[in-house]
């Protein structure tokens, strides 16, 4: 479920505020007509009253009249748009307008979601993930591999960074091809500035135009939500930010061991990778940390969940940052991975 169901009624409310307005400007635009043209209120009565002996006609089953009726009633249509276009108004002046004509500000066709829904339901989530600006920068199509070198071999792995980075983006690809189906989850950690964060942009970015959730934090904010909701701090413009953490289609912590940590810290990262593991919601993590410090600092059954739980994925390499400097990229508008 992509949307909360208070999101999905902030939603359709501004579909209903459309459609009342809608009437309202209709109505606005009636008394004007009438006052420029008096003879279009008369023109209307007389279509009000056709339009009644047409249903009558037809309960009757009165074929022949009705078609007689159909008759009279587009001639006086037509003499209405001719009064309005001879005054210079649009032939449809006093017709509703819609802000999108084809599911008439409802929201659906049928019953299969309008293209205005599902754009109105992909900006929110753009909105909630708190990466709206930046995904527009990084994402598949802004990655480039050229800053990862062939020839520089990880001690650990012994593996090119180059390799690291293309098995990456293949296990990325995966996640977002299965995300419907099959539950993954990934550790992204390794040097810094080497692509870890720009690949979790690049999922995020994918799975929301595809009307998934996503949430983004840091693990710093993310532990200050956890303490405002512990300490009865909690954000009055959103309460159940909480409950959003566990239950958002994709949860990204970025940065991991940046925040202080403590046995607070300790003890709200389990609890969290655990509900979402129970609830089956994919979750990434991306950190600077090597995989015995996360075992240090956060724990061995923490550990253990990401170990068991998790695709975990070693990025190595250059500081893609300085590179840009040394070559005199730094200015450019290149997004390749950070």
């Amino acid at each position: 479920m992509a949307l909360t169901n208070s999101q999905y009624d902030q939603i359709m409310h501004v579909y209903e505020q459309r459609r009342l307005d809608n009437e309202y400007r209709l109505r606005e635009r009636f008394q004007k007509a009438y006052s420029l043209i008096p003879e279009l209120e008369e023109l209307d009565h007389s279509i009000s009253s056709l339009s009644v002996q047409k249903a009558h006609r037809l309960l009757d089953g009165d074929d022949q009249a009705l078609t007689s009726l159909k008759e009279e009633l587009h001639s006086l249509i037509r003499s209405k748009r001719l009064l309005l276009t001879s005054r210079g108004l649009p032939a449809d002046y006093l017709e509703l307008h819609y802000t999108c004509p084809d599911c008439r500000d409802t929201g659906y066709i049928g019953d299969q979601q309008c293209h205005c829904l599902k754009r109105s339901v992909i900006g929110l989530l753009y909105e909630q993930s708190n990466l709206q600006k930046i995904l527009d920068q990084e994402n598949f199509s802004t990655c480039s591999l050229e800053y990862y070198s062939r020839s520089h071999i990880d001690p650990k792995t012994g593996r090119s960074s180059l390799e690291a980075i293309q098995t990456a983006l293949k296990v990325c690809h995966n996640f977002i091809d299965t995300f419907s189906d099959e539950f993954h989850n990934i550790l992204l950690y390794g040097d810094t500035g080497v692509g870890k964060t720009f690949l979790s942009h690049c999922i995020a970015k994918e799975l929301i135009d595809t009307s998934y959730s996503v949430i983004y934090f840091t693990a710093a904010q993310l532990f200050d939500i956890f303490a405002q909701n512990r300490f009865g701090r909690r954000d009055e413009q959103n309460p159940d930010m909480q409950g959003h953490i566990y239950d958002c289609d994709l949860l990204i912590i970025d940065d991991l061991g940046t925040e202080l940590p403590n046995s607070f810290t300790v003890s709200q990262l389990f609890t969290c990778l655990n509900e979402r593991i129970l609830r089956q919601k994919p979750t990434i993590i991306s950190t600077n940390l090597a995989l015995d410090d996360i075992q240090a600092i956060y724990s061995e059954r923490t550990f253990s969940r990401i170990s068991s739980n998790y695709t975990i994925l070693r990025l190595t390499g250059d500081d893609i940052r300085i590179q840009k400097k040394l070559l005199n990229l730094g200015g450019t508008n290149d997004a390749t991975p950070q």
